[in-house]
Parts: structure tokens; C-alpha cells; sequence
């Protein structure tokens, strides 16, 4: 084979990979995982924790990228999983336009980090970034569709696999285009929290995980809780086993890997009948965001986007650069 055979080749293998679960021996993985959520929520701290990383965290600024490498074997080559960071909250969400692309979007997954002690932030950090991502995911699969239908088909009915057909629910959910985790950062301060108002988001952040077909983890510092949370990354990351362990009891931290709940354990909107009945929505989505809305106003979005220029932040100091630009302004 000339060089070129074997560049075309190789392309080829990359655009139309045989199906992960039955990763040829000597065959390398490659998962790619975007981490967003509320700004100062711990992304940046699970993501070290994840690729066992013993430095301290810095405050990401737009989109980040690091990747950890693990053998699944002795003498195998070690798989690669690329980790994407979106920084800055809310603010920059289009950027998640780079890290998923036509090409990755198969082995891709989605973290969302929601930070448990700022509860006026949940509801529309969480929409606002899951909308974005599914509308640029939806994109992309509306151009498999013409190019490579098989693939589209393919991650159409993956996003089924947590849901059985058979599941009691399967008519009222709508699950992610791609496999998503949803972790509630900052466990300690929470549970500081009243019983009732720990119940409520709770409560809600079960529906919302349900609902898109997500796996929910509560995690804090505490090693324990972190590894919990490094298991459901690993799963996506890695490809190792799945936990089959579950914890729904409100006074703990919560654990449940995807398909693992129900709209009957979770029960109503924690609203009295009188409120419910009150409630126009649409969506069994949209009930549980007013009633999630009523006990916690939420920040308008103008608090949530972040103003502080990036340029002034000396992290970032680079001593030829910052003279010339002293000059310039002058």
C-alpha cells in the first residue's frame, strides 16, 4: 500500500468506527465528555479527582481541555478520554459548538455540574445549557441523517437503551440525544439546608434526570461521594461497569444511574392541590419548573453572565504582551 492507501484507510476506520462495545484487542477507545454547569459549581475539581490529578484547581476561563489515558489490560494500548470544560457558567455557551462535532458525536457525553448551595441558579443554568447543547446535538443529527443514516439511527436508539419500551413512563419523558450525568456539587452546604427545601430540589432534580434519561449523583470533598461520581464518569469515559447501586432516600446523598427511577417513586410536584391545579403548563417539565420557580425565584440572566474581562486576570499575565498593550491604550 502506498502512504495515501493507508491515510484513506485510516479515515475511513475513523468515520465509520464498528460499534465500542466490541472494541477490537489492540483496538484504542476514544470517548470525548463535555463538564458545564454554574460557575465556581467544582467542574474543574471532579474532572482532576476523575484523572486522579493531585493539584489544585484554577478558575477555567472560556473551554478547556485535558484527557486521561487508562489501560484496560496489561500490555493493551490505553484508551483515551478527551474532557472538555465550558467555563463562565451560562455566558459562553456557544462555545459547546467546538468540542462536539459530525465526527464525535457518537462516543460523546455530557456532564452537568449543578451547584446544590445556590438554588435561584439550578433551574436556569440547567435549562440554558441543556437547550443549547440538545439544539446543536438535534443539528447534527439532522445531517447524519442525510450523510450517514445508520450512525444517526444508531445513536436515536441508544438514547432509548436506558428507557425499555416496556418502562410505565416511556410516554412522558424525553431523553437527551446523548448520554448525560447530572451531579449536584456542594453536598455539605446543602445538607445544612432545611429538610423541606432539600426535599424540593431534590424532588426536582430527580424529575429533571428522569425525565432526559440522566444519571443523578449528589456529590461534596468528601472522598466517599466523589467516587460515586468518578464511577458514572467512568462508565462514560472509560467504558467500565456501570453501578447497579441506588440511594433515593432525601436525608442522603442521592444516586441513581439512569432508567433506575420512576415517575411513581418520585411522585407529584411537592405543591399543595390547590397551587397545582392553579398552574397552566404544557409539559410535565414545565409544571415542575413553576413549581420549582414559586419556592425559588430564579437570578435573572443578565446575573448570571459573566463580566469580568478575562485580559485583566493575572493568571493570564504575560509581561511583552501586557507593556505593548499599555502602549496601545495610551
Amino acid at each position: 500500500d502506498t502512504l495515501w492507501d493507508l491515510a484513506i484507510a485510516e479515515v475511513e476506520k475513523r468515520e465509520n468506527p464498528d460499534d465500542d462495545d466490541d472494541v477490537k484487542p489492540g483496538e484504542v477507545w476514544e470517548k470525548s465528555i463535555l463538564f458545564m454547569g454554574n460557575k465556581n459549581g467544582g467542574k474543574t475539581t471532579i474532572i482532576l479527582r476523575c484523572l486522579e490529578r493531585e493539584e489544585s484547581p484554577k478558575p477555567t476561563l472560556a473551554l478547556e481541555y485535558t484527557f486521561g489515558r487508562r489501560a484496560r489490560r496489561h500490555n493493551t494500548p490505553k484508551d483515551v478520554a478527551h474532557f472538555w470544560e465550558l467555563g463562565g457558567g451560562t455566558s459562553l455557551v456557544e462555545l459547546i459548538r467546538i468540542p462536539i462535532t459530525v465526527h464525535n458525536v457518537r462516543s460523546f457525553a455530557v456532564v452537568l455540574v449543578l451547584d446544590l448551595s445556590k438554588p435561584n441558579e439550578l433551574w436556569t443554568t440547567m435549562e440554558s445549557l441543556l437547550q443549547v447543547t440538545r439544539n446543536h446535538v438535534n443539528k447534527i443529527l439532522t445531517k447524519l441523517e442525510k450523510t450517514n443514516p445508520e450512525v444517526a439511527a444508531e445513536i436515536k436508539q441508544r438514547m432509548w437503551n436506558n428507557v425499555q419500551r416496556d418502562h410505565p413512563d416511556s410516554a412522558l419523558v424525553d431523553p437527551f440525544p446523548i448520554p448525560l450525568v447530572i451531579i449536584g456539587s456542594k453536598y455539605d452546604i446543602f445538607h445544612e439546608f432545611d429538610s423541606e427545601i432539600r426535599k424540593i430540589i431534590s424532588k426536582t432534580l430527580r424529575f429533571v434526570s428522569h425525565y432526559y434519561g440522566a444519571s443523578l449523583v449528589f456529590t461534596s470533598k468528601s472522598e466517599a461521594l466523589l467516587l460515586k461520581a468518578r464511577a458514572l464518569i467512568n462508565h462514560l469515559a472509560f467504558g467500565y461497569d456501570k453501578s447497579k447501586s441506588v440511594s433515593v432516600d432525601p436525608s442522603k446523598p442521592l444516586f441513581i444511574p439512569a432508567g433506575l427511577d420512576s415517575m411513581s417513586q418520585i411522585g407529584p410536584p411537592p405543591v399543595s392541590d390547590s397551587d397545582l391545579g392553579k398552574m397552566r403548563a404544557n409539559t410535565p417539565l414545565e409544571l415542575w419548573k413553576k413549581v420549582f420557580e414559586k419556592t425559588f425565584p430564579p437570578k435573572s440572566f443578565s446575573d448570571l453572565q459573566d463580566t469580568k474581562d478575562p485580559a485583566q486576570d493575572s493568571q493570564y499575565a504575560e509581561y511583552e504582551v501586557d507593556v505593548m498593550r499599555a502602549q496601545k491604550n495610551q
